[in-house]
């Protein structure tokens, strides 16, 4: 397929796709800063391979799938290079996670309250996503990377294994602590305010 100039530009790829990309990258980084190099790296990798592209899918899926492997590569680069955990409020004094949440026989500290009998109601409200996405924010990196991609996502364990680099083990424990301060944080930040 022949492509004229004005398909291969660009400053109309930003213009035309750009929000969908950006928030692809931010919905899977949670971070404005990593999200925004993230399209500058797709932008640049499709304008180098442009002459690859043979029109077989749309310029968006096209697009779509370069930023896809980029974010890929940064999550890879990520877990070849760990980053101490900065865990949560309460971790890294002499206790862990389980700690901050449980007693000796493994009950609840403070046991969580409950939510709204329709949960799934939650979800089309307005402002959820935002104050899950700041939640989501707060986790550290590798285990915002693995909750999304387990309960977003829908990747099963081993996908998960594959996609990460990372053992069963390792994985049950990212999404134990993930799920852990996710839950709190949506208490205290979304169903503890009463949904007003």
């Amino acid at each position: 397929m022949e492509h004229d100039e004005h398909t291969l530009d660009p400053h109309r790829w930003l213009e035309c796709h750009g929000d969908t990309l950006y928030r692809y990258a931010l919905r899977r980084t949670s971070r404005a800063d990593i999200a925004e190099d993230l399209v500058q790296e797709t932008l640049l990798a499709a304008w180098r391979g442009r002459n690859a592209f043979r029109g077989m899918s749309g310029e968006r899926t096209w697009l779509m799938g370069i930023l896809k492997h980029k974010v890929d590569d940064h999550f890879r680069s990520a877990y070849r290079h760990p980053v101490e955990d900065a865990g949560i409020e309460g971790e890294g004094q002499g206790g862990s996670v389980e700690d901050v949440f449980f007693d000796d026989r493994g009950h609840w500290r403070v046991k969580p309250q409950e939510w709204a009998s329709e949960p799934l109601a939650a979800l089309e409200a307005e402002g959820f996503w935002q104050v899950l996405l700041e939640c989501l924010a707060k986790l550290p990196e590798h285990q915002r990377e693995s909750f999304t991609l387990r309960e977003i996502d829908g990747l099963d364990t081993e996908q998960l294994c594959k996609e990460l680099s990372l053992s069963t083990t390792n994985i049950y424990v990212l999404l134990h602590r993930a799920r852990l301060q996710m839950r709190r944080c949506l208490e205290v930040h979304w169903f503890g305010r009463g949904n007003e």
